[in-house]
């Protein structure tokens, strides 16, 4: 539930940051001379045109962002996934699949694999947990009684 409030959280920010933008836009920009009683600038007025335009692409850009940042967080404990390792190869297909990039998360939560290559559409990374990794390591390390 963290993992989608977040993005929820940074979404509604992006979207913020924008209406921000676009209302500095509004209050820099002068005033457009009315013409024929038309009293809304943007579609006839090139700067205020390529000023919405513009704000637009900013605003896109942040949800793009936002998106992106979210795919790469451990779904756990909201941390960004480090220490990418490149796995498969395309020559030893058959032996090591196909070319992908796993990511793991520092607390040992869950690794996320990504394909290298998206050949046939887009293909979802896969995101899989790990039972207390940890508990499990330590337990290695205790000597039997």
């Amino acid at each position: 539930m963290r993992y989608w409030g977040l993005l929820a959280v940074k979404l509604v920010a992006a979207v913020l940051a924008a209406r921000g933008l676009w209302l500095g836009v509004r209050v820099l920009l002068p005033p457009p001379r009315p013409f024929l009683y038309i009293g809304q600038p943007f579609g006839r007025d090139l700067t205020w045109t390529l000023a919405a335009g513009f704000c637009f692409l900013v605003g896109c850009g942040l949800l793009y962002l936002a998106w992106v940042d979210q795919r790469y967080r451990c779904r756990v404990c909201l941390r960004r996934l480090r220490m990418p390792v490149e796995t498969g190869s395309w020559s030893s297909m058959l032996q090591f699949g196909r070319p992908r990039i796993e990511y793991i998360c520092p607390y040992g939560h869950g690794t996320l694999k990504v394909p290298e290559v998206q050949l046939s559409g887009p293909e979802h990374p896969d995101w899989k947990g790990n039972q207390d990794i940890w508990r499990e390591l330590e337990s290695l390390e205790q000597p039997t009684r």
